[in-house]
């Protein structure tokens, strides 16, 4: 597996609500199976990569299609194995675009971001400080915000938190530095480390949005006892 693709993204919290599956679940999942491990942060957080949601949606729908959750997870084990896992992603639906919002210090970034965005069929609204990104997420309410955690000094942190409390699961960090617990902690849904592969931040966006075929499936799930 890439580096990349390895790399932890979201929090649990995201991931729960992402694919409406309890943390308490996520938890004793990998405490009794040991398929789906996500990293730890220093601070000890769960960090799962985009390929650990895909493996959860995975079990979930195999949960709800009558296996138990041990099967679910032999069969997974099995097609991680053979290398049949494979992501799959949809273009964003809906009556209106879907905003995203980016506040990043870097302009080129910027530039790069709302391109690959607009591509993909996203409307964009682009703030190069902290001041300009509180005023369009006022006026705008996008539905995602990716936020330059180095913006404004350091003020990223800041509206990371704001934002974060506002909408929550919306908030997308990213940075140059690997700061991942203290952007999960600021808040963050997920979190990228510059420089952010195209595919990876449009994955992200859309797992966030709920648009990606990650996170299609309703209804709850436990534990299976």
């Amino acid at each position: 597996m890439a580096k990349q693709e390895a790399q932890g993204v979201y929090s649990i919290g995201a991931v729960a609500r992402m694919l409406d599956i309890p943390t308490s679940t996520l938890r004793g999942w990998e405490e009794r199976y040991g398929v789906i491990t996500p990293i730890r942060s220093q601070g000890a957080q769960r960090l799962y990569s985009r390929d650990q949601v895909e493996q959860l949606r995975f079990i979930k729908v195999q949960i709800e299609s009558g296996n138990s959750a041990a099967d679910a997870h032999r069969v997974l084990s099995q097609r991680l194995a053979d290398g049949s896992m494979r992501t799959e992603l949809v273009a964003p639906q809906g009556d209106r675009p879907v905003l995203v919002l980016i506040a990043e210090r870097d302009e080129y970034a910027a530039d790069l971001e709302e391109y690959f965005l607009r591509t993909e069929g996203y409307d964009v609204c682009v703030a190069v400080d902290s001041t300009r990104a509180r005023l369009l997420f006022q006026e705008r309410s996008p539905d995602v915000v990716l936020i330059d955690l180095l913006l404004s000094a350091g003020e990223g942190f800041h509206l990371c938190a704001e934002f974060a409390a506002k909408a929550p699961g919306a908030v997308l960090a990213v940075a140059s530095i690997d700061v991942p617990e203290q952007a999960l902690g600021a808040g963050a849904a997920a979190f990228l480390l510059k420089p952010i592969e195209p595919l990876k931040l449009v994955s992200t966006v859309r797992d966030l949005l709920g648009t990606s075929a990650l996170v299609r499936q309703p209804r709850r799930v436990e534990v299976a006892r």
